[in-house]
């Protein structure tokens, strides 16, 4: 029996949107994002780490940046909601509040005093210098 045909995850998935909202569209376009779907783009020069991160809709007060040695976390609280009128039928409401994050590690330690950040049009610019005299270095055998 080794000739039966299984289903693809392809099919389950096919079946899973057309069972969840085929025939009712969501009321507004983006979902909550997750952490896998926080962009970064991360660049790196002699001197420091630049890295973009895509939030948008996020309001500026609802990020949170933490760096700790080489390791930088970008959190964010995502409110997004419909309003509608008061003599209206709610078919669907979808309303998205939660927290999303996301951490990474660079190659070097961070100089947090040096660090800034800066959020503009949906995308947070991050600023990360160097910290001096954490290389390593290559010990000599006696």
């Amino acid at each position: 029996m080794s000739s039966l045909i299984t289903r693809s995850h392809l099919f389950d998935d096919l079946l899973r949107d057309f069972n969840t909202g085929f025939y009712v569209r969501p009321l507004h376009g983006d979902p909550l994002p997750s952490p896998d779907k926080i962009k970064i783009d991360v660049k790196e020069s002699a001197e420091l780490f630049t890295v973009h991160a895509e939030l948008p809709g996020v309001n500026k007060n609802d990020i949170k940046v933490a760096v700790d040695g080489n390791m930088v976390t970008v959190s964010a609280e995502v409110k997004q909601f419909d309003a509608r009128g008061r003599d209206e039928k709610s078919l669907r409401e979808e309303r998205y509040f939660g927290t999303v994050s996301r951490s990474f590690q660079l190659g070097t330690e961070v100089d947090e005093g040096h660090a800034s950040a800066k959020y503009e049009n949906g995308i947070l610019t991050l600023t990360l210098p160097k910290k001096q005299g954490t290389g390593s270095r290559q010990l000599k055998i006696d």
